[in-house]
């Protein structure tokens, strides 16, 4: 067992010592934690003026899919962002795969909404152990394509649709881009992967240097979500789409955005993952922030080092959304 490991950023350490933390999760913490594992949304748009639109998209199976989409509100005369239309961001939230719901760290693209008049739509997927196998990822990739299909209800411009998510939601952001390259749609612009959950192997060094202690989230508890995820399928037989660092081939990606901590259990599979994306010919944009526990930015978004990733990320996106607006656009 690798004992060794990066310290924590000073002021983090600080803040996670009033954070309970545990090594392990087990299906009855599950059902303790998993009220305490969303956001909240009216808070967050008290401030904002927005548009709430509630509704439901059908999955494959014909189960009723939750989407939540959040528009600016616009002066009624306004041209808005041009004829194109504004961007969109696809948000897939994190919790392991076992928690959490569409409004679980919606500040994060809330900031894009601010920032870029974009819209932001958040998926509700279904998750484990309840649903297994690949109904995760089908359930986000549904969901993309009713936005795609509707670009132009939503006021938005289909050439610049991002898909984002963080932790589990990264993950699941990862093999959503990989489905939509592989079946031809729809077209993305990008993906933000934050933190993302890639690879069930779970076999890094930073996965075994964060197995054993108290954290954010372990080897354990990485264990025991893709267990519950695996458990729908045979083994052996895992789609890259569910464990995305799997995929042979990363050509043809969108323009990828992938953050991670130093001292966090994902820090390994995220950085090959971006190392993967060059190697294939791709364009990845790959931050390790050092002393950052998994979730930082979204658990302490007041600490200096979260403020710095969350400003760096923001900048990423708006060099790209730049790129991919139609010279047309006002």
């Amino acid at each position: 067992m690798t004992t060794a490991r990066p310290g924590l950023d000073p002021e983090l350490r600080e803040l996670l010592a009033g954070l309970p933390l545990m090594s392990e999760l087990t299906e009855d913490l599950l059902e303790q934690v998993r009220p305490y594992s969303s956001t909240p949304l009216e808070p967050l748009l008290a401030h904002r003026d927005v548009d709430r639109r509630e509704i439901t998209v059908p999955a494959e199976d014909g189960t009723p899919i939750p989407l939540t989409v959040l528009s600016p509100v616009r002066p009624e005369n306004s041209r808005g962002h041009g004829p194109t239309g504004a961007p969109c961001v696809y948000w897939v939230h994190g919790g392991g795969m076992v928690m959490g719901d569409r409004f679980s760290q919606l500040d994060i693209p809330l900031e894009w909404l601010d920032e870029f008049g974009a819209v932001v739509v958040s998926v509700d997927y279904r998750l484990a152990p309840e649903a297994t196998g690949t109904t995760l990822v089908d359930d986000c990739y549904q969901g993309l394509l009713w936005v795609a299909g509707h670009a132009a209800e939503l006021g938005v411009d289909p050439e610049r649709i991002v898909v984002a998510g963080a932790s589990a939601g990264g993950g699941l952001a990862a093999g959503v881009t990989l489905l939509a390259r592989d079946l031809g749609t729809p077209a993305l612009a990008g993906q933000v992967l934050i933190g993302p959950m890639l690879d069930h192997r779970d076999s890094t060094t930073s996965s075994r240097q964060y197995t054993g202690v108290p954290g954010v989230w372990t080897g354990e508890m990485n264990a025991f979500g893709w267990r519950c995820v695996l458990a729908g399928l045979p083994d052996g037989e895992v789609p890259a789409y569910v464990s995305p660092a799997l995929a042979d081939d990363l050509s043809g990606l969108p323009a990828t955005y992938v953050d991670t901590g130093s001292a966090e259990v994902f820090r390994d599979e995220d950085t090959d993952y971006a190392v993967r994306i060059w190697a294939a010919g791709g364009q990845a944009e790959l931050h390790v922030w050092a002393g950052g526990c998994h979730g930082f930015d979204a658990l302490y978004p007041q600490a200096e080092i979260s403020a710095t990733a969350r400003r760096t990320r923001t900048e990423w996106l708006a060099r790209l959304l730049r790129t991919r607006r139609s010279p047309l656009a006002s």
